[in-house]
């Protein structure tokens, strides 16, 4: 039993200009015909951290998704947008108020924790089978529903009106565009934001990264990480030989575990992810597997 080879996750840090396609797919070339995924689109004004699965890894992409996200933002207040960022020409507000920073510091209570977000008409949200943007573009009125997302952090780091910088730790689904948006609506004004960076996705920090421009084959198998790294609150069990094929087949595996532990992240001695575990009346299922060959049962 071996894992798919090349298998892990891939650290990126993506630059300004690149989109997340153009992003994966420099990664996926070298490594041909194993396949690619991103948790989390950056847009092509925006830089910094993104998680790619290689391999059987992809079978986590959905787990990747629920790591908490943080980014450094920068906006300008006064000004507003069609598209929230400088993708469209900012236009000025006449008699734009210039709040202070107090007064921006206590708007900013109302968009802590659990709140409702529309995003933006121009984003990769579906509308009706179509992605929101293209029709933003051709001029359809674009009626996207707001979402429940989760602001686990919000401060100003910075603020010299016009501009103000964020330091934002959120849930998936959050558009930073519409968040600093939504703040300067709050204060009777408007902004775009000018610049973005996601300094990390849960445990992975930018620091740590890849840089884009400097991947290959090579670099790519000597810093790929262990699945089990997107995992970091799921309680590990390290299977032995016979548990180990039992995965690889797809099967139950039979495990004393104490009562409320759902999950278990099935590893190797070397600390490689071999399948997710879900307890069952029949056992432990291994979905996702990421051994070679196995299938969830």
């Amino acid at each position: 039993m071996t894992l798919i080879s090349p298998c892990g996750l891939l650290i990126i840090d993506k630059p300004v200009g690149m989109t997340s396609r153009a992003t994966v797919d420099f990664v996926e070339r070298p490594l041909r015909p194993v396949k690619v995924g991103h948790a989390g689109t950056l847009d092509p004004l925006a830089q910094g951290v993104m998680v790619l699965c290689v391999g059987a890894a992809t079978r986590l992409i959905d787990y990747v998704h629920r790591l908490p996200k943080r980014y450094q933002a920068t906006f300008r207040l006064g000004v507003t947008s069609p598209t929230l960022d400088l993708e469209s020409v900012p236009v000025e507000l006449p008699d734009a108020p210039q709040p202070t920073r107090a007064q921006l510091e206590s708007a900013l209570g109302a968009f802590r924790g659990v709140i409702q977000q529309r995003p933006p008409d121009f984003s990769a949200a579906w509308v009706q089978g179509k992605r929101a943007y293209e029709l933003a573009r051709r001029g359809d009125d674009v009626q996207l529903a707001a979402r429940t997302i989760t602001i686990h952090a919000l401060n100003v780091t910075r603020y010299e009106y016009p501009e103000a910088d964020f330091d934002i730790t959120c849930s998936t689904g959050t558009y930073i565009r519409s968040l600093g948006c939504d703040i300067a609506i709050a204060l009777g004004t408007g902004a775009v934001m000018t610049a973005l960076e996601r300094t990390a996705i849960g445990p992975f920090e930018r620091t740590g990264a890849l840089p884009a421009q400097r991947i290959s084959r090579d670099k790519i198998l000597e810093h790929l990480r262990s699945g089990a790294e997107a995992l970091p609150d799921m309680p590990r069990h390290v299977a032995n030989a016979v548990e180990r094929d039992l995965i690889a087949h797809g099967r139950f595996v039979a495990l004393d575990q104490p009562d409320g532990v759902a999950e278990l992240a099935a590893i190797d001695e070397s600390g490689a992810l071999l399948a997710i575990l879900h307890r069952s009346e029949k056992g432990w299922r291994p979905k996702p597997n990421l051994l070679a060959g196995g299938q969830s049962a």
